[in-house]
């Protein structure tokens, strides 16, 4: 946004600070300065006072220019648009123009044998917006010799937070700066008071049928004359970069730049009947002030007569009902709407203007009556005509901020300084905070304040963080539980990127086809949460899991040419319990797809990765408690082989997330061929799991003694049933038990195709002895008899 230093000045006197102390003010009030823009030096008014062609060019003309020096200056200029009389910018000797970086000098030189003793400039010569094709032609009442810099001083490029709103005006700069520099605002800190008797809207005037615009005015006026603005406006308008339009026009713009609440005017004759604030009805066409047709939806909000649109609300104003030369009556918008509603539609239908800037950041809705008073007055001056006496309003103005409660040594023990009670009141007193028994009263500008955090934070911007004095003592903290957790996640991304995973950040807020992605998270009768008034369609849910942000990162990474992928991500998920509660979770998601290791000549097209693969990382997170991993198949048609991923078995089975494979239908969304494993673990229940004390164990003294073991068994077997009886086996002497073969034959010809043959090796050990192989044969035998007992398997 541009801010002009005269501007300001209307406000504030700056007269005793120099350019890089305003630059250094903004900066610690938390205004970032992107530029600032000052007209160059040595140029100063000049008034044409004789002019004749020159003697050999027919396209130049030989000037007599007063400079304010009491002498004539001769200036040679192929400019046309000029007559005697006209006041320009006349560069002296010694001026700089151009580009900064690299600038060109005016001199004193010598065209077709005639002297010319500087420049006589157009507005794009000396950095400003050109408006007509020549010289710049500036305001009669200035006096020859006046230094431009004073008729159009600095310009401030300011790049405002999204969380300060009330910055965006030239009022609201000033205030900031104002308690800064300990200097009274010359005028009202707020427009909120209006003097304009008011009364509600009857059914033909205005009506509003949408929630997006809680409140609407509307002022009539007659009889005005749509002109030339004057002088001082006009400047005021081209000093921040705006083209001045018309006396009607430009006042809308101007107490748009002044107190950050947008207006529109309307001809009051190209409307059909009385205002309706309503949305869109799907594909309904609308063309606006640029000329632009648009075809709107639903979602967007728009202001119309009996039959048709004439504005979208808060965005831009239509085509066929501004403001023209033509125009007599005009009846004066003034409103508040909701910041989601505006942000929307201005992306959705690519319209960024000055006003929608504003309104989806949240102006001030109090000022709504006090800004279409100011818009009025100025049009009566300036364009005449006769005003209703009564501001016609609709709808209700929002609460203001609720007062906070803080105490100065609240204050003091979070800035760190010894900042008194009084000098407390006086920095907050300065930025229109006032205290009262109820607290802090808020202003209605100032709706980024909550709590009373945000209250230090202005007293410490305001003392300065400069004078805050440094410690050098430390003090000991005990560990605590955010301590412990964030150390807990910290060793599981060291684990999980040291095999090769990627960790990924993704945003906490996801569309609702998502939804259908949190395939890895049982709500358990809990339902996802949507946002009241969501940025746009795509994010209008907080996530219930983590899974639909791996699958849109790992469909990025395909659609760039990175087939095989080993994701992770480590988040707070967020759901609705039926009573209206919010519950807030950390999970950790894992995706892994594409090759089991790169392709190359020694292994021709390496095979794919599956939920084994998958299984390693979750082994490597459980460390020593990998013999109680336990991948249970359930039968759950979110996920294709779904398995409950559990620590322990049997009743004392902790079931920490799921694990299983995307739908082929599904991971084909994202580009992705290949099949896609995905699991999702609450980490609380993670680590209570694991918060048992790490036990060790002696390494063996003996050696043990080896037996394979082939069985066949259905297909259908799941693995976790026999590696549950090996776990539950009570032989002293078995101390391991390890799958190394799986093998199947759909053809049938080697093996019935419904049958699959497993393959075990068994170690027993005596830890005390070296076992005989009688002992060996004898365990071993009577395991064989429990397993075919239990399990429907045959020995080969």
């Amino acid at each position: 946004m541009n801010v002009s230093l005269q501007w300001l000045s209307d406000h504030v006197d700056f007269s005793d600070y120099t350019m890089e102390q305003l630059d250094e003010l903004l900066t610690f009030a938390g205004i970032e300065v992107e530029g600032i823009t000052n007209l160059p030096d040595k140029v100063v008014v000049g008034q044409i006072l004789e002019s004749e062609k020159h003697p050999d060019a027919d396209k130049l003309s030989i000037c007599q220019v007063d400079d304010g020096s009491g002498t004539k200056r001769q200036i040679v200029c192929g400019a046309k648009n000029f007559k005697i009389g006209d006041k320009v910018p006349l560069a002296l000797p010694g001026a700089e123009l151009g580009d900064p970086e690299k600038p060109f000098s005016i001199k004193e030189g010598n065209l077709r044998g005639v002297d010319s003793l500087g420049m006589m400039c157009g507005a794009s010569e000396i950095g400003m917006e050109d408006e007509v094709d020549g010289l710049m032609i500036l305001a009669e009442d200035l006096e020859p010799g006046t230094p431009l810099t004073e008729v159009y001083p600095a310009i401030f490029e300011l790049e405002i937070t999204p969380n300060r709103p009330d910055c965006l005006s030239h009022l609201g700069v000033a205030r900031e700066l104002a308690a800064l520099v300990g200097k009274d605002l010359t005028g009202p800190s707020d427009r909120t008071a209006s003097d304009t008797k008011l009364r509600q809207a009857k059914a033909d005037e205005i009506t509003i049928e949408t929630d997006n615009c809680p409140y609407y005015t509307g002022r009539w006026i007659r009889g005005v004359k749509v002109a030339e603005s004057p002088a001082w406006l006009k400047d005021k308008l081209k000093s921040i970069g705006l083209r001045p339009i018309n006396n009607i026009v430009d006042i809308t713009n101007y107490v748009l730049f002044e107190m950050g609440q947008p207006l529109h005017a309307f001809d009051l004759a190209k409307l059909d009947g009385g205002i309706c604030v309503r949305q869109a009805t799907e594909g309904e066409n609308f063309t606006a002030l640029d000329g632009e047709t648009h075809e709107l939806s639903e979602h967007d909000m728009v202001i119309a007569d009996s039959k048709k649109p004439v504005a979208i609300g808060g965005v831009m104003g239509g085509e066929d009902s501004g403001v023209t030369e033509t125009t007599t009556d005009v009846l004066l918008e003034s409103a508040y709407f909701i910041p989601s509603a505006v942000r929307r539609t201005s992306r959705t239908t690519s319209i960024r203007s000055d006003s929608s800037y504003r309104f989806e950041r949240g102006c001030d809705p109090h000022q709504v009556r006090g800004a279409s008073d100011l818009a009025v007055k100025l049009i009566l001056e300036l364009a005449g005509g006769t005003a209703d006496d009564e501001l016609i309003e609709c709808g209700a103005i929002p609460a203001p901020p609720k007062p906070i409660k803080m105490a100065g040594s609240f204050c003091r023990k979070i800035i760190g300084a010894k900042i008194d009670d009084e000098e407390i009141e006086r920095i907050l007193t300065s930025l229109g905070i006032a205290k009262d028994s109820k607290g802090w009263q808020i202003p209605s500008y100032r709706g980024d304040l909550e709590r009373p955090i945000d209250l230090v934070e202005e007293v410490a911007r305001v003392y300065g963080l400069d004078n805050v004095p440094s410690q050098t003592v430390a003090r000991f903290v005990e560990s605590s539980k955010a301590d412990e957790t964030y150390d807990f996640q910290r060793e599981l991304q060291l684990r999980l990127s040291s095999i090769g995973y990627y960790e990924t950040r993704n945003l906490k807020l996801i569309s609702g086809e998502q939804l259908s992605d949190n395939r890895a998270v049982n709500l358990r009768g809990m339902e996802p949460i949507r946002l009241k008034h969501p940025l746009n369609d795509e994010q209008d849910y907080l996530r219930p899991g983590l899974i639909p942000g791996l699958l849109a990162s790992a469909g990025r990474n395909i659609r760039f040419g990175n087939p095989n992928l080993r994701l992770f991500e480590i988040g707070k998920t967020y759901v609705e319990t039926k009573k209206g509660d919010a519950v807030e979770n950390d999970h950790l998601a894992l995706l892994i797809t594409g090759a089991r290791e790169p392709r190359s000549w020694t292994n021709g097209k390496p095979e794919n990765v599956d939920i084994h693969d998958l299984r390693l990382a979750l082994e490597s997170i459980v460390g020593d408690k990998v013999d109680h991993l336990v991948l249970q198949p359930i039968d759950d048609d979110r996920l294709l082989g779904a398995c409950s991923i559990e620590i322990g078995r049997g009743k004392k089975a902790a079931k920490l997330g799921l694990a299983g494979y995307l739908p082929p239908a599904r991971a084909r969304d994202f580009d992705i061929e290949t099949p896609i494993a995905v699991a999702e673990i609450n980490l609380k229940k993670l680590a209570n799991a694991l918060k048992d004390d790490t036990t060790f164990t002696e390494l063996p003294k003996f050696p043990g003694s080896s037996r394979d073991i082939s069985m066949i068994a259905p297909i259908d077997l799941p693995h976790e049933k026999v590696a549950t009886f090996f776990a539950n086996y009570t032989e002293p002497l078995l101390v391991d038990a390890q799958l190394f073969d799986i093998f199947r034959d759909e053809s049938g010809e080697k093996l019935p195709s419904d049958k699959k043959s497993i393959a075990w090796t068994l170690m027993y050990r005596c830890p005390t002895r070296t076992l005989e192989t009688a002992e060996v044969e004898q365990a071993h035998e009577k395991l064989q008899k429990a397993l075919q007992k239990d399990l429907p398997v045959e020995f080969r």
